[in-house]
């Protein structure tokens, strides 16, 4: 996954899966969506759910990706210990963990294995290696566990790939968190009809924060009752709450976007889950997801809603995350060719828009294999950072610096002619001139630059053009 195309397209994918695994409204629904979403998104051929029972047992409740898996597996029910040997010979991958075939005993073979041909590539996913995600409660419960096996790829998962089954994981935990209590919160209507003493218990005694609120008449959105975990999570207490207006404590990422999300809860016939960014008591501002179930209260009784959150900040920090990753060096931090991309169409636009013209000006290091070669790569990559924090710094407000690779770097600017570009690739070629800091080499840079007209329309022949250029100004340096 080291192509940010494939990356941004995996979290794409991770985000799509994730809509299906909480639009399950049982137990059932939810694990099977959760094997399934491992398989149909995150690149896995074999996902398997082992769910944890009260007394630390666990069973095999859903399988996905092989028929063959399904029936071996499906149904059986093991120790508690059950991965505690397989555990103590894995490596940790943040949350995951990692077991390589060649640490297994001799002889010892645990589970289901697919027939699948054995590759002497270093990297390669051995039908022996084993893969899990334990998962948690929104209290730090195990609740289950996941195995996963044959990457799509045939390799052992990278970084990014890890990062993508660990979030997955995390909200699948807390998916099936939701999913037991919600097939608790059912039975209980079910046999008691909605007892006030048994709601009560349940409501209390949730994990995870629950609200009731008004749905109907002039009291439409006034809080009535929350629990603890509500109040611990949002930070208000319940004498601050009740009463008051949910609405008032979210932030509206669009217009009347509370109003349409209660014509749309009120539409629909089941639970409609959201997503919104919540106001804490010191201002700082939170993610909350959850679900707003309408409840009917019986004939001539105002319906409500009952509200159940959890905080998803986390979550939402790693996805933006990985966003960012997808659209910038990992080394420098700077912009990526996907980035310059997609900035070269909003400064072709302004210019087809003013008819004033930009520039792209390509960028190449003189001397610097010298550095690598003299002081190490370690050196080089911190050179290449002192670089590129040079060039941000050189540049005009509103200008883009991008990496394209190696010593190469970018700059796109938006209405620049004559005397001003002059002066910026005067300031960039001072820049880099400057000594690095333990080197000895002196690193220049030669710079080729070419206009950004209403006529222009590719990228790519920008970029070759302006390389053309620089090889030029390389040649009459010399």
């Amino acid at each position: 996954m080291s192509d940010p195309t494939v990356r941004l397209s995996a979290v794409r994918r991770l985000y799509e899966v994730s809509a299906r695994m909480g639009a399950g409204r049982s137990l059932a629904e939810t694990l099977q969506a959760v094997v399934d979403g491992v398989v149909n998104g995150l690149g896995f051929g074999i996902a398997v759910l082992n769910l944890r029972h009260s007394d630390g047992k666990f069973e095999v409740i859903a399988v996905a990706g092989s028929p063959e898996a399904r029936e071996a597996l499906l149904g059986k029910v093991s120790a508690a210990d059950l991965f505690d040997a397989e555990f103590a010979i894995a490596d940790a991958w943040g949350k995951l963990r990692f077991v390589p075939h060649e640490r297994l005993p001799e002889g010892e073979v645990v589970g289901w294995v697919p027939d699948v041909p054995v590759s002497d590539a270093p990297d390669a996913w051995h039908p022996l290696d084993a893969l899990f995600a334990p998962l948690y409660s929104s209290d730090g419960d195990l609740v289950g566990m996941l195995s996963v096996d044959l990457p799509e790829d045939q390799r052992r998962p990278g970084p990014i790939h890890r990062e993508l089954l660990e979030i997955f994981a995390t909200q699948a935990g807390l998916a099936i968190d939701k999913a037991r209590l919600t097939d608790q919160l059912l039975a209980e209507k079910a046999r008691l009809e909605a007892s006030e003493a048994t709601f009560r218990m349940v409501f209390e005694g949730a994990g995870n924060g629950m609200a009731t609120v008004a749905f109907d008449g002039p009291e439409l959105g006034r809080i009535l009752r929350v629990n603890a975990a509500f109040c611990r999570i949002t930070g208000y207490t319940a004498a601050e709450l009740v009463g008051s207006r949910l609405a008032s404590f979210l932030r509206d990422e669009e217009p009347e976007q509370t109003r349409t999300e209660l014509e749309e809860v009120a539409a629909s016939n089941g639970t409609y889950r959201f997503e919104r960014v919540f106001t804490q008591p010191s201002g700082h501002l939170i993610w909350l997801g959850g679900t707003a179930a309408l409840v009917e209260q019986g004939a001539g009784q105002p319906r409500i809603l009952l509200v159940q959150i959890d905080d998803v900040t986390a979550r939402k920090d790693a996805e933006r995350e990985l966003r960012h990753h997808a659209a910038h060096d990992p080394l420098t931090g700077l912009p990526n060719r996907r980035l310059l991309q997609h900035r070269f169409k909003k400064v072709l636009e302004q210019t087809r828009s003013t008819g004033r013209p930009g520039a792209l000006l390509f960028c190449d290091l003189n001397h610097f294999k010298l550095v690598n070669d003299g002081y190490g790569h370690e050196a080089g990559d911190r050179a290449l950072r002192e670089i590129a924090t040079r060039l941000s710094t050189a540049v005009r407000h509103g200008d883009t610096v991008a990496r394209l690779g190696g010593d190469e770097f970018a700059v796109l600017a938006e209405d620049i002619t004559g005397d001003d570009l002059t002066t910026l690739i005067t300031r960039l070629e001072t820049a880099v001139s400057h000594p690095l800091p333990n080197i000895a080499v002196q690193v220049t840079t030669s710079v080729g630059t070419v206009p950004i007209t209403p006529t222009t329309t590719d990228l790519d022949a920008l970029l070759h053009a302006a390389d053309q250029a620089m090889y030029a100004a390389k040649s009459r340096r010399n």
